[in-house]
């Protein structure tokens, strides 16, 4: 899958849940594959893609380990469960992803039926965004949204002025 896919998905999964948290969500999404540029530019060989940056066990124990020994607000957990959730969709891929270091299989969930930048990844994606909304605006999870500020609201309560509200006024991030 495409980066905005899998930064998509993570943003959404993580932000009925803890909308803070969000950045690290889509920086873990995205490290499989930004890993690899790192492990090559650092030893200098080329590196497989979709081989062990792409396990599925490490991103648990990356959760694992953010969520039971070493929690900094939860950022280490999210950023496992967004390497989790890039294995999951690239999962989805014709070409598969390994499960772990012992496996000499590729996954494939569904068959392995859609095909990277194909229409079904983007209808995917766009599914689960528009699940996580339903369930944020149903739930009332929303409450205070970090990266979304209400400036018209903002600008009613007195909080800011209106300078402030006409420089604004039209960024949704």
């Amino acid at each position: 899958m495409k980066w905005i896919s899998h930064t998509a998905i993570a943003a959404a999964i993580c932000a009925p849940i803890n909308p803070a948290a969000v950045p690290a969500a889509c920086l873990g999404a995205t490290a499989p594959d930004w890993l690899e540029w790192v492990e090559r530019a650092a030893l200098g060989h080329h590196v497989k893609h979709r081989g062990h940056t792409h396990y599925l066990a490490v991103w648990l124990l990356v959760a694992a380990f953010g969520l039971f020994v070493w929690d900094f607000r939860g950022w280490i957990t999210w950023f496992g469960l967004g390497g989790s959730s890039h294995w999951l969709c690239d999962a989805l891929t014709i070409q598969g992803v390994p499960i772990g270091w012992w496996s000499d299989r590729r996954v494939h969930v569904f068959g392995g039926r859609i095909r990277t930048g194909g229409g079904a990844e983007f209808i995917i994606a766009a599914m689960v965004v528009g699940i996580a909304a339903v369930v944020t605006w149903q739930t009332g999870a929303g409450g205070f949204l970090p990266f979304f500020y209400h400036w018209g609201g903002l600008y009613d309560q007195g909080i800011i002025d209106g300078i402030e509200w006409r420089a604004h006024r039209f960024d949704f991030l």
